[in-house]
């Protein structure tokens, strides 16, 4: 059975405790769900890829308390001071070369000689951290490929009896995973649109990001077909097909609506529940279109992945 941990001080520290005996446990951020095992436990990370399913060449991220921490795990460079500085704790992960003696277990970085760091902002996910004391592996908590989990009860649905516990911290708030940069290549790298808007990213930086190619993984969220559900999904519908179900955006409406009046902020945290309620009607998923914009590249990153063949 999996427990379902309240975020009292109890709960926190069961999910602490758990985490240092190498179990599993499903802790909310600001972004999504994520799974968590210890980061320096080899046998605790496999048991990730065991329950989600996750191909082993798919990285993961590591999360940690505070900013100080990183530069442990990660090499430190005047970028990552200014990201860091500007957006954590927040929904932006960093990709950084590994540092000597980092201590953790090869599986999280795929083999790679980079890993992913992020600091979260959700004050659930952080007592969590602070508890564990040290670095945190935690994908998505979803079986590998499939919609994100947002809630507890999304979290149950697709991993319940194969992970310890899942802390109910209530919906998550921003409900997109995070914007991922590289900052291990010549010049700071868009890897994955996520809930940090990539001009904030640039008017911090000053300068326009390169976009990855998308020939090597080197980050989580970059495999063609993510965040699927079960059914098929089209994209940029203006309305159903006989025998669809359709997700609106703004005017065009549909079963559920993502936000009637276009606000993207609403759109991101409602995508994945909607994609959730509307997967349980076992009928495929018309989108309306969603502007290329701001959180909007995000919700489109997660469409398109969604909708690609498998």
């Amino acid at each position: 059975m999996t427990e379902i941990l309240r975020p009292d001080l109890a709960g926190i520290d069961r999910a602490a405790t758990l985490l240092r005996s190498g179990g599993l446990v499903a802790i909310p951020t600001e972004t999504v769900y994520g799974l968590a095992a210890d980061a320096c436990n080899g046998a605790a990370v496999a048991r990730i890829y065991a329950a989600k399913g996750r191909p082993s060449f798919n990285p993961l991220i590591v999360h940690l308390a505070e900013t100080q921490q990183a530069r442990r795990y990660g090499l430190w460079s005047d970028l990552a001071e200014v990201l860091a500085t500007a957006f954590w704790p927040g929904p932006l992960t960093l990709v950084l070369p590994l540092a000597p003696d980092h201590g953790l277990s090869s599986l999280v970085t795929a083999g790679l000689n980079s890993v992913a760091i992020r600091v979260p902002a959700l004050d659930a996910a952080h007592q969590v951290l602070t508890a564990f004391g040290g670095p945190v592996a935690a994908p998505s908590a979803n079986p590998s490929g499939r919609i994100s989990a947002t809630t507890a009860r999304h979290v149950l649905d697709g991993l319940g009896g194969k992970i310890d516990a899942v802390l109910d911290a209530g919906p998550c708030p921003v409900g997109l995973e995070s914007t991922i940069i590289g900052l291990h290549t010549p010049r700071p790298t868009l890897l994955r649109a996520g809930g940090l808007p990539v001009e904030a990213i640039e008017a911090a930086l000053g300068e326009p990001l390169e976009i990855a190619n998308g020939a090597e993984i080197i980050a989580p969220g970059q495999l063609a077909s993510h965040y699927a559900p079960n059914a098929r999904v089209r994209l940029n519908a203006l309305s159903a097909n006989p025998g669809e179900v359709m997700l609106g955006f703004g005017p065009v409406d549909g079963d559920l609506n993502l936000s009637p009046t276009g606000d993207l902020i609403e759109a991101a945290a409602h995508l994945f529940d909607h994609l959730h309620a509307l997967d349980a009607m076992d009928k495929p998923i018309a989108v309306a279109p969603v502007p290329d914009h701001g959180l909007g590249r995000a919700i489109n990153d997660r469409l398109e992945r969604a909708a690609a063949p498998r």
